[in-house]
Order: C-alpha cells, then structure tokens, then sequence
C-alpha cells in the first residue's frame, strides 16, 4: 500500500499533537518513526490507521482519500505496546479471529494461522492460552494476529517495549527479516536510536507533533540535519556546546576552545553549537591533533557493558561514553581527549552548518 500525507494536523483544544505533517510512504518499504516520549509517534499512527481522524489535511491510500474512512474499512493492522490478546481464546483463535470476521473459509483460515505462527516461532503454542505464555510470547501472538490479516499497511507503536533486554533483541532481528522483501507497508514506532538502526529501512524523525527529518537511517544518523535532529537521534543526547567562533577557534563554556580544523575550518565567525556522540569522546589521546579537557564527573552510570560518564566544568557539560564497566567516583577530575574531525557543527538557527566525514564516524580516520 502507499500511503500520503498532506498537511496533516491534529489537535484538541489548546494541545497540538500533530502539525504540518507531508510524507509518502511506498508500497512494501519498512519506516523507522523515531521520536522522543510525545513527540507524536503514536498520534500519527492512529491518523494512519483511521483510529483519530485529522483535524487538517487529508490522508491518500493507493491514491484514493480514506481521511474520514473508519478503521474498519482500512486494510490495516496495528500492535501496540501492550501484549494485546483474548484472555479466553487460545493462540490459535487469537490468530484466527480478523479472519472469521471477515467470513473466510476454515480451511483457508488454518492454513493461514499456521503460516503466521511459523513465521513468528509460536506453532507449538497454537493450543495455549495467553496466560500460559511470556510476555515474549504474547507479543508473538499479537504480532501473528496482525500478520496474518495480509494487511497493506502494518502499523506497531513500540512493541518491544514492554519486554526485557535479552527478548528485544532477540526480536528486533526476527522483525527485520519478517519485514524485508514483503509487500506490506510497515512503520515501526520507537523511542529508541539504537532500535531504529538495526531496523534500518528508512527513518522518520519527529519532535513535539512535526517531522524534522526523514531519509534512509544511516544516512540521517550520520548527517542530523539541525540540532533537534541530532537530539532525537542519539543515545544518549549529543553533547551539544554552545560556541562563539573567532580566529579560527570556536571557545565555550568551562574553557572549552576546539581549533576549527578540517570541515569545521567553513564556520564564520559569530555563534554556533559544536555537537559530538558520546562514544567519540575519550579517556585517552586517539588523534594527533586531539584536544583534552579536563572535568569533575558528576554521576556515571554503569549500563551493559559501558559506563556513562556524567562530566562538568564550569557551565560545560559532557556524558561519555567508556567501554567496559568502571567505578567514577562522583568530584573525581577526569580528562577527555575531542577530537575535531568528530564534531558537527550548526549554525546560529540550528541547522547542520558542517558533518565529520563517514570515515571519521566509523572510526577510521
């Protein structure tokens, strides 16, 4: 299915939830929808799938207005966050039930239960009910369930969220591939840059109800196109510092002052945000032309196998990333090596006024 949006807007009252939304989505092509918790990811997939209808704009599907036409008479599916299933049915009549709505044939409808079940790893579940079941499982249900409508669109509103660590990425993966060469139109809602990125496909960027950015998501994850856009898609934020630029040097808060080398050598002269991803800041010298700061850690935060370091100096303020799990004590002084060919640079209205290189990102220059 395609899918258009043109002005699309949504608001009740005072609160806005959606605003000035334009997108055209292709038949058979996975989208990421990245956004922070109510940047209007789950707002704009209602409107997708009829649940809310716009107060503006109009929404085109294979080219025919369905702006008013209720979710009933969409070819949509949809999961959600929360494990949603029948408590009474088994997984197989879970599976089964958008199809007996529909009158199909029972033959035709087993066949097909049992396609979505293989799919998604639950078939020796089929006779079970939904407490019988992990949450991992559940959500396999429910995702079966949207699957085996052969919808033209399929929306999901984070659905891994509810689940631990281990089964996220166990699905993320199994999703990927379910996605990739099908004929449905997917959008995946998350809040999560690391998730959009192993999605891959093309990613959607949204802040406060409007689309700041879309294109395929290595793309836009190496060349944020403003400093919302480069906010949304990073994890932890970027570290964004606030610069004056003279005399070939951009000077901040706590004493920071980056020689303005490489592509950054094209910043005029006036006010400009430096912004550099936390795993490119280090604990040791990695460029000859490096620059060291020296700061008070604040909190450090030990997640996974990494450690987050929360530093401070005199209004500057810097997370990096350290890998491995180490103890930093809180008024510790710890020095952090920048390198300038990481950094990104944007202009006084925030939009994208330079991007390190490609190899410079990956880590090899």
């Amino acid at each position: 299915m395609t899918l258009r949006l043109e002005g699309v807007a949504l608001r009740e009252g005072r609160d806005v939830f959606l605003e000035g939304i334009d997108l055209d989505l292709d038949d058979g092509r996975l989208y990421v929808l990245l956004g922070p918790t109510l940047a209007g990811k789950t707002s704009l997939l209602r409107v997708m799938a009829g649940l809310d209808r716009p107060t503006r704009g109009r929404l085109l599907a294979d080219g025919k207005d369905v702006t008013g036409a209720s979710v009933r008479r969409r070819n949509v599916a949809m999961v959600y966050q929360q494990f949603i299933n029948y408590p009474s049915f088994t997984v197989r009549d879970n599976i089964a039930s958008p199809l007996r709505i529909k009158g199909m044939d029972k033959s035709e409808i087993e066949s097909r239960v049992l396609a979505a079940a293989r799919r998604v790893q639950i078939e020796p579940l089929l006779d079970r009910l939904p407490a019988e079941l992990s949450g991992g499982q559940q959500q396999r249900c429910a995702i079966a369930r949207a699957l085996v409508k052969d919808a033209g669109l399929l929306l999901l509103d984070e659905p891994l969220v509810n689940l631990d660590y281990k089964l996220r990425e166990e699905l993320r993966e199994e999703l990927r591939g379910l996605f990739q060469g099908g004929r449905t139109t997917v959008v995946y809602a998350t809040t999560e840059p690391h998730e959009a990125l192993v999605m891959g496909g093309e990613t959607i960027l949204m802040d406060e109800g409007r689309v700041v950015q879309r294109g395929p998501t290595t793309a836009v994850f190496h060349r944020p196109n403003s400093v919302r856009a480069a906010r949304v898609f990073s994890d932890p934020p970027m570290n964004l510092v606030p610069v004056t630029v003279e005399g070939g040097v951009a000077r901040g808060a706590g004493g920071f002052a980056l020689p303005l080398t490489g592509h950054l050598a094209r910043l005029g002269r006036g006010n400009a945000t430096l912004g550099v991803r936390a795993n490119h800041l280090f604990l040791r010298p990695t460029a000859p032309d490096g620059v060291p700061f020296t700061g008070t850690v604040e909190v450090a935060e030990i997640s996974g196998s990494e450690t987050f370091i929360h530093l401070g100096r005199g209004g500057l303020h810097l997370v990096v990333q350290e890998e491995g799990v180490h103890e930093r004590p809180s008024g510790a002084e710890v020095t952090v090596h920048a390198d300038p060919a990481r950094f990104f640079a944007f202009d006084a209205q925030g939009k994208l006024a330079a991007a390190p290189g490609r190899a410079a990102l990956l880590g090899e220059a």
